[in-house]
């Protein structure tokens, strides 16, 4: 998953200079060398950036990546965690019916951090715009020192002139709908815990490798998820009433588009036209997928396929052939489990 030279193989992010015997402006030079700049009215250089809002207003949102809870060195190469890190912010403001138009970026790195892991990572987000919303970029940031590594993402987008896409607005007999996949990066993470650690159980990049986990596209999808951006702005042009990024798991996420709508969501009893329903796609998180509601004379757009139906509300958030559904999912303050990696 790493950049590398053809000359001398796979290129080891982490030798070389730390940003601690560098110090910040080499290091910022060198990471903001690599990152893909957009087309900002101003661009990184000053204290703020200058970013278009054609119609007068812009939607915005803000992520956080921390080393231990939200990643693992051992699983992930710089280049993973950077694609990761613009990949969920990027869902989130195609989720609101917007193109994403700008990003900001924040990392916090410890003192013996090699500059060739902040590289990668720059590398991972030129890599994501590039394949997910080609002409958006990185148009600012900052750089700190922290114990913990930390990417925090803040994104910007454009409404073009529409309406942004609420949670709120789920309406009884619209049909429920969803685009991207579903279930594979849970599947991924699970294959790490179980195949990618070592006799101690710890996350262990040879053991990644032993069990050919760097081949696994489960692996790849928990690694580099591909959210289906432009099926946001195309729900909002076909009428979309609802919508949210499917982060920490259809049912959480469903829930919570339920609870904001003041209605119940009901699952069609069968799979849909290339959808599964089973456990790890109803609560396995971080594919990054979309989750909107439709008037029922509205042809789905782009991706986006049948899985239910919006009724009354009743005594659930979710429901399936009459049952509920338990509404969980990813929850970093319940689910982590202390290890870093």
């Amino acid at each position: 998953m790493d950049e590398t030279d053809e000359s001398s193989g796979p290129v080891d992010p982490w030798t070389g200079p730390t940003v601690g015997e560098l110090g910040e402006l080499v290091v910022l030079d060198r990471v903001t060398s690599r990152l893909p700049t957009g087309s900002p009215l101003v661009g990184p250089g000053d204290d703020c950036a200058v970013v278009a809002a054609p119609d007068g207003r812009f939607v915005v949102t803000t992520d956080l990546m921390v080393h231990g809870p939200d990643f693992r060195w051992a699983w992930s190469s710089p280049e993973d965690v950077g694609w990761k890190a613009a990949a969920t912010n990027l869902s989130d403001v195609a989720a609101m019916g917007a193109v994403p138009s700008g990003l900001v970026v924040a990392l916090a790195a410890p003192q013996d951090t090699p500059v060739a892991v902040l590289e990668g990572i720059a590398d991972g987000f030129r890599l994501a715009v590039a394949a997910l919303v080609p002409g958006c970029g990185v148009v600012g940031g900052d750089l700190s020192t922290s114990s913990a590594f930390t990417v925090a993402v803040t994104a910007f987008g454009d409404l073009e002139g529409r309406s942004p896409v609420l949670r709120s607005g789920a309406r009884v007999g619209d049909v429920l709908a969803v685009s991207g996949e579903l279930g594979a990066a849970a599947r991924g993470l699970g294959r790490l815990f179980r195949d990618g650690v070592d006799a101690h159980g710890e996350p262990s990049t040879a053991a990644v490798r032993a069990s050919g986990l760097d081949t696994d596209p489960d692996v790849a999808r928990q690694r580099r998820p591909v959210p289906p951006i432009a099926d946001g702005p195309a729900a909002g042009v076909a009428g979309a009433t609802a919508m949210l990024d499917l982060s920490d798991g259809l049912a959480i996420d469903a829930g919570r588009l339920a609870r904001a709508s003041g209605v119940t969501l009901e699952l069609d009893a069968g799979a849909g036209a290339g959808v599964v329903l089973d456990e790890i796609a109803l609560h396995g998180g971080e594919d990054h997928g979309l989750l909107a509601t439709f008037p029922a004379d509205v042809e789905l757009p782009g991706g986006f396929r049948r899985v239910g139906v919006v009724v009354p509300r009743g005594d659930a958030d979710l429901v399936r052939a009459g049952e509920p559904v338990p509404t969980t999912g990813w929850d970093p303050y319940a689910d982590w489990d202390g290890v870093a990696g």
